[in-house]
C-alpha cells in the first residue's frame, strides 16, 4: 500500500513539472490579481450543506437538519494536529479522550461520538479510528442530530446526537503544487505537500498530499509523530463519475498527559498549564491503511445509480497510564498501567439508485439501496498493577517518574491477538423527497430496515461467549419550507439506532468486553436557515432521548461493578450558528449552543431528573477574520471559545466550572517573484489559562485538562 502511494506522490510530482504547459496561452497575471487571489483562497470558510447520507450532496436550505462543513483552508490556517482540534470551531461539539488513551471522542448535543464512528465518503469502518490527522481532507461535514435513516447503524454505537463525515481531497479544475512547513511550540516540526492535476481534456484527476510532524508538543514531555499520506484518482465524463482513494497515517505519542479520574468528594484544584502528570512509559503507536473507490453513473438524464466500497486494515499498540486522585488537596493520587495490542479489518459497500420523477406542480426524488459493514476485533490486555492490584504511588501537582509495575492480569494472546468480536451491519433504504410548488415544499419520507449482528468471544481461549442478531426499522419524515427567497424553515422527527456499547476493560468490572444488545432513539427538532448576502445564520431547537449505559455497584458479586443499560437521559436543547462576511474583508464563523440533559428512570430513582455527566450548559464560539484594509494581503484573525458547567458524577454532587479561551493570529500573503507565499502565526490559549475542559466519561468521574497556550507557525508556498 505505502509502495503504491508513493508512486502515486511520484507522478504528480512529474505532472507538477510540467505545469507551465497548462498555462502558456494565457497572459501571466498582474501581481495585484495573484495577490488577491492568494488572499481570497485562504479564507477561512463554512460550507452550508454537504452529504446527506442516501440523500445525496444537498444544500442546507434543501435539507431539513441542521448540517454544515469546514473547509480546508481552515486546516491551513489554524494548523491544528488533530481533528478535535478542528472541530473546537463547532458551537455545539466538544471533545474528550477514550477510556485511558489518546483516543479522542466528540460531545455533540450532549451524546458521545466515537472515533470509530466518523464517516469517510459516506461509509462508516474506514477512518482511523483513534486520532484523525486532518490535512487529508477537503471538507469536515458536520450533521447534528441523529442520522440513522441517512448513514445507517453507527458500528462503535454513538454518532445519536450529530454525524462527523470526512470528504478526501481530490484534484480541481485549477492546477495546485503546493508545500509547507510549520512549526507548534515546544519544538513540534513538520511539513506538508499537496500536489494535483487534471488531464485528458480534464476528464481525469490525479491529487496527491501528505504531512509529516514530529516533536515534542505544549503539554511537557508529551510527544506526537504524525505521518500521513493520501491519493486520489478520479475520472469524470458527462455521464460517469468514479473515483478511488487511498491513504496511509501512522501517530505516535509518548507521555500522554492523562484524564484525571476523581476518587475524592471534592474537585482538585487544575494543576498547571503545561504540567504533565503522565508517565514516560506510556506510549500509542497507531497504524491505518485505508482506502474506498466509489461511482456515480447517469442511467438517463433524471436516474442515477451509485455504489461504493471500501476497506481498513488498523493496528494498535500502546501502555496507557491512568491516574486516581485520592486527596484533592495535596494531589496525592494512585497510579496504573494497561498494555493493550489490538487490530481491526473492516469493509464496508453501499449501492443505491436515485430518481427524479414528475412535473413543475409535483416532483419526487425516489432513493432505494443497501449498505453492509464487516468488522473483525482483535485484541487482548495486560493489567500492569502490580502485586494486588496496588498500582504506584503519585501525584497531581508533583508528579514522580516510576517504573512500570508488573503485569497483574492478561486476558487473550499479548503476542497474536484473536478475535474478540464479528460485526455485520446490514441496511435496505427508501425514501421519497416530494416537491410542492416549485421546490418551495419539500416534504420528505424514508425508511431503513437495519440488522445487526454480533459475535462476542472470550478472552480465555478465544471461544464464542455471547451472540445476537437484532433487526429495527428506523424511518425518518422531514419538511422543508421555503416561504421567501433566502429562508428555509425546517422540522423532522429520525430515529437513531446503535450497536449496543461495549463495557470498559478494567478490573473492577464484572463483565469487561461484554457487548449489549442495539438500542434506539428518537429526534424532534424545528429550526430555520437564512441566507442575507454573504451571511448564512440557523437556529434549531430538538430534543432527544436515548438509553444510558454505566457501571454501578453488582449486588450478585459484592466487591465489583457491572457495566449495564440503566435509564435513559433526554436532552433538549437549543442551536444557533452564523458565518460569512459581514462587510468586506470581514469573516465570521460563530455560534452557541443551550443544553438541557437530564437522567431519567435512574436505578431505584435515584439520579431522576439530575444532569447527564460531562454536557455543558451552554457553549459558545466566535471565530473572526480581518483582512486589514491598511496593509494589503495581511488578515488577523481571533476565537473565542466558551463552555459552561459540567456535571462530574450522576448524583450531581461534583462539578467543573466554566471556562473561556483565547485564541490570536495573523497571516500575510506576499508574492516571490511571481508566486504566493503565505507566513501564519497563531497563539492558542493566549492567556495559559489552566482548566478542566471535559467531564465526559461513560465510566468513571473522569476530567480532561485543557491544553496550554501553544504557539504556532507555518509558511506556505503555491508554486
Amino acid at each position: 500500500m505505502l509502495r503504491f502511494t508513493l508512486r502515486l506522490a511520484a507522478t504528480a510530482s512529474a505532472l507538477a513539472l510540467a505545469a507551465p504547459a497548462f498555462a502558456q496561452d494565457a497572459p501571466p497575471p498582474a501581481d495585484d490579481e495573484i495577490l488577491v487571489t492568494a488572499q481570497r483562497e485562504n479564507q477561512s470558510q463554512v460550507v452550508r450543506g454537504g452529504s446527506a447520507g442516501v440523500l445525496g450532496d444537498k444544500p442546507a436550505e434543501d435539507l431539513p437538519f441542521s448540517i454544515k462543513s469546514y473547509n480546508a483552508a481552515l486546516v491551513l490556517n489554524q494548523q491544528p494536529q488533530t481533528l478535535g482540534q478542528l472541530l473546537e470551531n463547532d458551537p455545539s461539539i466538544r471533545t474528550s479522550y477514550g477510556f485511558g488513551n489518546a483516543a479522542e471522542q466528540f460531545v455533540i448535543r450532549g451524546f458521545t461520538l466515537y472515533g470509530d464512528d466518523i464517516g469517510l465518503d459516506g461509509l462508516y469502518g474506514l477512518a482511523p479510528r483513534q486520532l484523525i490527522a486532518p490535512e487529508l481532507y477537503e471538507q469536515v461535514q458536520v450533521l447534528n442530530g441523529a442520522s440513522a435513516f441517512l448513514n445507517g447503524a453507527a458500528p462503535g454505537g454513538t454518532g445519536i446526537g450529530g454525524s462527523v463525515n470526512l470528504i478526501p481531497k481530490r484534484a480541481g479544475d485549477v492546477p495546485l503544487t503546493r508545500i509547507t512547513a510549520n512549526y507548534a511550540s515546544k519544538s513540534h516540526i513538520g511539513g506538508s505537500f499537496d500536489v494535483a492535476r487534471r488531464f485528458g481534456d480534464g476528464r481525469w484527476g490525479l491529487r496527491v498530499n501528505g504531512a509529516l510532524r514530529s516533536g515534542d508538543v505544549a503539554v511537557d514531555d508529551e510527544f506526537r509523530r504524525t505521518a500521513v499520506i493520501g491519493g486520489a484518482l478520479d475520472y469524470r465524463s458527462d455521464t460517469v463519475r468514479m473515483s478511488l482513494d487511498l491513504a496511509y497515517q501512522r501517530v505516535e505519542v509518548r507521555n500522554l498527559r492523562p484524564k484525571v479520574i476523581i476518587g475524592t468528594t471534592t474537585i482538585p484544584a487544575v494543576p498547571g498549564a503545561d504540567h504533565n502528570y503522565g508517565q514516560a512509559f506510556s506510549y500509542s503507536n497507531l497504524r491505518d491503511v485505508f482506502g474506498i473507490a466509489k461511482g456515480e453513473w447517469d442511467v438517463t438524464d433524471n436516474a442515477m445509480l451509485y455504489a461504493s466500497f471500501g476497506a481498513r486494515d488498523g493496528s494498535e499498540d500502546g501502555i496507557y497510564d491512568g491516574i486516581t486522585v485520592t486527596n484533592a488537596l495535596t494531589g496525592a493520587a494512585s497510579g496504573n498501567a494497561l498494555y493493550v495490542p489490538r487490530t481491526d479489518n473492516n469493509e464496508a459497500a453501499m449501492v443505491g439508485l436515485r430518481v427524479k420523477l414528475g412535473s413543475a406542480a409535483i416532483t419526487h426524488e425516489i432513493n432505494f439501496g443497501g449498505a453492509y459493514l464487516w468488522q473483525v476485533n482483535r485484541n487482548a490486555y495486560d493489567f500492569l498493577y502490580g502485586p494486588g492490584f496496588a498500582g504506584y504511588a503519585t501525584n497531581l501537582y508533583d508528579t514522580p517518574d516510576v517504573a512500570l509495575p508488573s503485569s497483574t492480569l492478561v486476558g487473550g494472546d499479548l503476542d497474536n491477538p484473536y478475535p474478540i468480536s464479528r460485526t455485520r451491519l446490514g441496511s435496505m433504504f427508501a425514501s421519497d423527497t416530494i416537491g410542492l410548488l416549485d421546490g418551495r415544499v419539500l416534504l420528505t419520507a424514508g425508511l431503513r430496515l437495519q440488522k445487526i449482528k454480533t459475535s462476542n468471544y472470550s478472552y480465555a481461549g478465544g471461544a464464542l461467549d455471547t451472540q445476537y442478531s437484532e433487526e429495527a426499522v428506523t424511518p425518518v419524515l422531514g419538511l422543508v419550507v421555503k416561504p421567501v427567497p433566502g429562508l428555509s424553515l425546517f422540522a423532522n422527527r429520525i430515529e437513531g439506532l446503535s450497536q449496543g456499547p461495549t463495557a470498559p476493560i478494567d478490573p473492577n468490572l464484572i463483565n469487561p468486553g461484554e457487548v449489549f444488545a442495539p438500542y434506539k432513539s428518537t429526534q424532534y427538532e424545528v429550526g430555520g436557515k437564512l441566507a442575507i448576502g454573504a451571511l448564512n445564520l440557523s437556529l434549531a431547537a430538538f430534543q432527544t432521548t436515548l438509553p444510558t449505559a454505566f457501571a454501578a455497584p453488582d449486588p450478585a458479586a459484592p466487591g465489583f461493578l457491572r457495566f449495564d443499560v440503566y435509564g435513559e437521559q433526554r436532552n433538549r436543547g437549543l442551536e444557533f450558528s452564523v458565518d460569512g462576511e459581514l462587510t468586506t474583508g470581514l469573516r465570521l464563523i460563530a455560534g452557541a449552543s443551550l443544553n438541557d440533559a437530564k437522567l431519567r428512570d435512574t436505578p431505584a430513582g435515584a439520579n431522576d431528573g439530575n444532569k447527564a455527566v460531562g454536557v455543558p450548559d451552554y457553549l459558545v464560539n466566535a471565530n473572526i477574520e480581518w483582512d486589514t484594509p491598511f496593509l494589503p494581503g495581511a488578515t488577523l484573525t481571533g476565537r473565542f471559545v466558551q463552555t459552561g458547567k459540567q456535571q462530574v458524577n450522576a448524583a450531581n454532587t461534583l462539578e467543573i466550572s466554566e471556562w473561556t479561551r483565547f485564541d490570536l493570529g495573523a497571516r500575510y500573503v506576499a508574492l516571490l517573484g511571481t508566486t504566493p507565499l503565505t507566513l501564519r502565526v497563531n497563539v492558542d490559549n493566549v492567556a495559559n489559562k489552566r482548566y478542566w475542559a471535559s467531564a465526559y466519561d461513560a465510566f468513571n468521574a473522569a476530567l480532561l485538562q485543557g491544553a496550554p497556550r501553544t504557539f504556532k507557525l507555518s509558511a506556505s508556498l503555491d508554486l
